[in-house]
């Protein structure tokens, strides 16, 4: 399966964007999908994950309550909405797809998108 994200940008602290991942070339209900984030400097780290159906979610502390994963299974896309967003959170994005199962570490995920910049200034 194919990965493209989109949606990243500039944004002043406490605004909101919203990332979009479509894929293509698979069975979209058959993957696991997860947005993922590296800052300049850091290890890579996990943001949000959604399950086939969409009916199980789970997101790292950092983002609780301010980002959400959905998944539009009929347009094979995955999205992530972020409001409340700190410079913390500038970091390059990507999304990624697995059939491995929900829940699972980065190392899990098959298929990667190019990443999109997200960049939060205070």
């Amino acid at each position: 399966v194919q990965l493209q994200a989109s949606g990243g940008g500039l944004v002043q602290a406490g605004g909101s964007l919203r990332l979009s991942c479509a894929a293509s070339g698979g069975t979209f209900t058959s993957y696991v999908m997860g947005w993922f984030r590296q800052a300049p400097g850091k290890e890579r780290e996990f943001v949000a994950t959604i399950s086939w159906s969409g009916g199980s979610t789970d997101y790292a502390d950092s983002v609780k309550g301010r980002f959400t994963i959905s998944r539009d299974n009929a347009k094979n896309t995955v999205y992530l909405q972020m409001n409340s967003l700190k410079p913390e959170d500038t970091a390059v994005y990507y999304c990624a797809a697995t059939k491995s199962g929900f829940g699972l570490p980065s190392s899990a995920y098959d298929y990667w998108g190019q990443g999109t910049q997200v960049t939060v200034s205070s």
